[in-house]
């Protein structure tokens, strides 16, 4: 994408038909990666819970912080007292992949104001971000209902499931026994090959790969998470200056 490309804003939009139907139509596009959501939602829970949050403050955290990965890393740091410092650290780490996904949606919210701008990235994650993006790109206009249906279902799915793994998760023990866990590496494959566009673009997410692997494997605790994150950027800011 190399120019600024037009928005659909719901005021652009002839009427109130037309408008639910972007909405739905969002809603029925994340259907699939809603439902695959709610295992390793109910995963997060349950983890959360054996660290001693309780239903209000799962949701809570998930909810302010709409960002899987990072949630993942911080109930994994999390301990009693726990050091704030390295979980917010090590979020911000994890999150700063928002900055380079904002920057490749920007040119497409830049006909949006500013109040409708923010929310709009503030529940950007990886999946909706994925599916706005791709749904922009192959219609050659960004839809911003369409992005919120999409938002909207991702959003509510995960907080619900979140709270509800750590409702039953003190109840049914350890829920990575049963595979949940599996579904997250499922819905991220199946993101990856709807946007795939050849292994030169790829190379910052397999040289995070290699890193975060290695990094595993050698040092002990969640570094690989940092490690993944940082030469994943470091690579996309590589080949952003290398094309320029």
């Amino acid at each position: 994408m190399s120019e600024a490309s037009p928005c659909i804003d719901s005021a652009a939009l002839a009427g109130a038909p037309e408008r639910r139907g972007e909405f739905r139509r969002g809603l029925t596009a994340a259907a699939p990666v809603m439902l695959g959501f709610v295992p390793f939602a109910l995963v997060l829970g349950a983890q959360a819970a054996q660290k001693g949050l309780n239903p209000i403050e799962v949701p809570l955290m998930t909810g302010l912080n709409f960002g899987g990965g990072s949630e993942f890393a911080a109930v994994e740091l999390w301990s009693s007292p726990p050091h704030l410092l390295l979980i917010a650290a090590m979020t911000a780490l994890i999150n700063s992949r928002h900055l380079l996904m904002g920057a490749a949606l920007a040119p497409w919210l830049q006909r949006l104001p500013l109040r409708k701008t923010l929310p709009a990235l503030f529940f950007m994650c990886d999946e909706s971000w994925a599916l706005g993006l791709a749904d922009a790109q192959r219609r050659r206009v960004f839809s911003l209902r369409y992005y919120l249906g999409v938002s909207a279902g991702l959003y509510l799915t995960w907080i619900a499931c979140t709270a509800l793994g750590a409702a039953l998760g003190p109840l049914i023990g350890d829920v990575r026994g049963y595979g949940f866990d599996m579904a997250f590496a499922a819905v991220f494959l199946v993101l990856l090959r709807g946007m795939w566009k050849g292994w030169r673009a790829a190379l910052p997410w397999l040289a995070s790969l290699i890193a975060a692997a290695a990094v595993h494997l050698l040092v002990p605790g969640a570094w690989y998470v940092a490690a993944g994150a940082i030469v994943g950027l470091a690579v996309a800011a590589w080949r952003a200056e290398s094309a320029a």
